[in-house]
């Protein structure tokens, strides 16, 4: 769908069981994610199928797979959610901790708002990390949102809130 210098952004299929089962399993994602109970693959299966492919139909964005585009490696994933809490879509990424701070995340950010700023009539993008995730608040600033206060989702802890104009 989406291809950079070194990556290839797609959607997730049920082929991605394992490396989802992996993801959400990390310490960085139950830290500052959230437990998803994920304890077999068959649960892996069904957060595909229940959680991130429904997106795709009822949007036509979602949280995409991201993978390096030589060796075909999922490394994470990165892309739209959108909330009920929230008026417009927001960005969402998780990478598996052994790819933080080489800079894919950053770049496969900028290309997912580069293509949601071609392909979709959303004019603006919201974001939200924990206070104590320090390398999410950089990313995000790094990609030019600018953080808009704090917002307590209804099943949550308070977040901060990052907003991006797409105008």
């Amino acid at each position: 769908m989406i291809e950079t210098t070194n990556l290839i952004i797609k959607q997730f299929t049920a082929d991605d069981t394992p490396f989802v089962f992996e993801l959400l399993n990390t310490e960085t994602w139950k830290q500052f994610i959230g437990d998803r109970n994920i304890q077999i693959l068959d649960d892996a299966l069904g957060y595909i199928e229940k959680v991130l492919a429904p997106y795709y139909d009822k949007y036509g964005y979602g949280p995409w797979l991201v993978s390096l585009k030589e060796k075909g490696e999922p490394i994470g994933l990165c892309g739209l959610f959108k909330r009920d809490y929230l008026d417009q879509p927001d960005l969402g990424f998780a990478f598996m901790p052994q790819y933080a701070g080489k800079g894919l995340a950053y770049e496969s950010c900028l290309a997912i708002l580069e293509y949601v700023t071609k392909a979709y009539n959303i004019k603006k993008l919201y974001a939200t990390t924990t206070a104590a995730n320090i390398r999410s608040q950089g990313l995000l600033e790094r990609c030019g949102f600018v953080r808009n206060g704090e917002i307590t989702p209804p099943e949550g802890e308070p977040l901060l809130l990052y907003h991006l104009s797409l105008q």
